[in-house]
């Protein structure tokens, strides 16, 4: 558990790192980056630790599964809760694809 714990703390920073910018869009580019740079940061001061942790308990293509399904729930409440955006049917639909490639990866 501590592993997915800091692998949804890491998406956070991971995601608003790459996509918090967008509220800002007439802060110049090179200003956006660097901010981004800095909050990414702590994106791998988390990650890589959750995959210390991780590796063992799980291999490495199911911590990229973990991480592929976290990376999208996070990414879902964020463009939501801090862009506005509706989340619609086909984002259902391909989180359903993706809970299949979850049953695959770890089917024994």
């Amino acid at each position: 558990m501590p592993t997915i714990a800091l692998l949804i703390a890491s998406n956070v920073f991971m995601t608003f790192a790459w996509y918090g910018h967008l509220k800002f869009t007439s802060q110049p580019l090179w200003k956006v980056v660097l901010i981004s740079w800095g909050i990414a940061f702590f994106e791998y001061c988390l990650m890589v630790p959750a995959n210390r942790m991780g590796f063992g308990e799980f291999t490495a293509g199911q911590l990229k599964t973990i991480q592929e399904v976290v990376t999208l729930l996070v990414f879902a409440a964020f463009s939501v809760l801090y862009l506005g955006e509706a989340l619609r049917w086909n984002h259902l639909g391909a989180f359903c694809c993706l809970v299949g490639a979850v049953w695959f990866m770890f089917r024994g």
